[in-house]
């Protein structure tokens, strides 16, 4: 079989791009000519892992970072819905034209023959229709393909149970994909008819997960909803998480955390960088407890000033901690709902305190609560007392314990990498067949 060219591409955010690496460096592993095209600092982590990288030429560098310095009216915007809108906007659609004309001078140079990408790198979806090349796109949070059994996605909101509830989720479909999101909808089509494309009845959201030759999604069926339907080219793949050298590092406060009666791991991710919101709470709820050794990673976000704050000899602040070293040592995961950590903690048998809202991460909190795994707290900045009372319920009603240890099961029975690469050498033995099409099960957007 011929050797493919295959070209990473993806958001530069660490959410979008760390999930691919691993299987980025599986391919290279596998004799592929793998290489990556990313904006910003990501080059450089692109260069750590051995593979050449392509730079952003036309595309704008854009993430969370430098968001509100670049467009000041965002941080003004009120109300969740209206948020997301302009981030969908001005994050993930009006850089489209750009990444399609960078993705074409590329192919130009080197006719890369698949493209991979995360889902909401939506060049990639486009490229797959004007290039004569296919198409991986990498679910790496829950799945958002729309269903008429489930709520709209976004809201963190779970599946109504009843007839009268399922009704009202169908308008709140309708309401959110109709009128809400219409204006990215709009957007969307808007750039599809500018490079001569038709335009699409499906939701944005939709029409990303669809339009892909195969759609992986991280993580395993248990983690989602109950489905009517799902989309032929979904692939579940286990969980997708970055690259490792494959040597586990030695916690070196193993003892202390042997002798802890229960040890409670707390980090709210990388990105955020408010350590009121989990953080500072989750250390208030055990500070008059020595018997709970408390583990906070900060992301490096006010580290010292957090150990001159909370001295207790039952708290561990770092910078940064390695899971796979320490998550075999803990009793229960506290988190703002990092999809990769999340997944990351139930192959560890940790039962979730999960308290996100944006960014996607109510969705996973929701997940965490239904599924029956930990308690979703449903807020950004909980409240001490409400951190202590959910690890407490978690580690002390069994059947938490029960539906860990079965979705930590089934996270065990998915080789992510080698099903991956045969669903990709599947694919690419195939010859080039139009996109895959299927009707959305919204109602029509008018």
């Amino acid at each position: 079989m011929k050797k493919l060219n295959i070209l990473f591409a993806t958001m530069p955010m660490d959410g979008h791009f760390s999930p691919l690496t691993s299987l980025a460096v599986h391919l290279k592993g596998q004799g592929f000519d793998v290489r990556w095209y990313v904006g910003g600092s990501y080059g450089e982590k692109v260069k750590k892992l051995g593979l050449p990288h392509y730079p952003y030429t036309k595309a704008q560098y854009l993430n969370k970072e430098n968001l509100d310095k670049l467009f000041p009216e965002a941080s003004k915007i009120r109300g969740t819905a209206a948020r997301i809108r302009f981030d969908i906007n001005r994050v993930f659609l009006h850089p489209t034209p750009n990444f399609i004309e960078d993705l074409t001078a590329i192919y130009e140079e080197w006719p890369f023959d698949l493209i991979i990408h995360d889902v909401l790198f939506l060049g990639g979806s486009m490229i797959r229709e004007i290039l004569p090349v296919k198409s991986v796109a990498i679910g790496v949070s829950p799945l958002f393909e729309s269903d008429s059994n489930l709520p709209p996605m976004g809201l963190g909101k779970v599946p109504a149970r009843s007839w009268l509830g399922r009704m009202a989720q169908q308008v709140l479909s309708y309401l959110v994909q109709g009128i809400l999101f219409k204006p990215c909808n709009d957007l969307h089509n808007k750039i599809r008819v500018q490079h001569g494309l038709a335009p699409t009845s499906d939701s944005l959201f939709d029409y990303a997960v669809r339009s892909a030759d195969l759609y992986f999604q991280s993580g395993v069926p248990s983690f989602e909803y109950p489905r009517q339907r799902i989309s032929p080219n979904v692939r579940f793949v286990g969980a997708m998480l970055p690259h490792t050298r494959g040597i586990k590092q030695h916690f070196e406060q193993a003892d202390k955390a042997l002798e802890a009666k229960r040890v409670v791991l707390v980090t709210q991710g990388t990105v955020e960088k408010d350590v009121e919101k989990i953080l500072a709470p989750t250390l208030q709820a055990f500070a008059d407890d020595p018997d709970t050794l408390v583990i906070a990673t900060t992301g490096g976000s006010c580290t010292v000033e957090l150990r001159q704050r909370f001295p207790q000899e039952h708290f561990i602040i770092e910078d940064f901690i390695d899971f796979h070293s320490v998550m075999s040592f803990a009793n229960v995961y506290v988190t703002n709902g990092g999809y990769g950590g999340v997944m990351l903690g139930l192959q560890h048998n940790l039962p979730i305190v999960a308290a996100g809202v944006h960014e996607g991460k109510s969705e996973i909190a929701a997940r965490v609560g239904y599924c029956g795994v930990g308690v979703n707290l449903k807020t950004e900045k909980p409240k001490p007392t409400q951190i202590r009372r959910a690890v407490n319920q978690v580690l002390n009603e069994v059947a938490y314990r029960q539906n860990v240890q079965k979705m930590s099961q089934e996270f065990s029975e998915y080789n992510t990498n080698e099903l991956a690469t045969q669903y990709i050498q599947d694919l690419v033995a195939k010859p080039l067949e139009s996109i895959i099409a299927t009707p959305s099960s919204l109602p029509a957007i008018g």
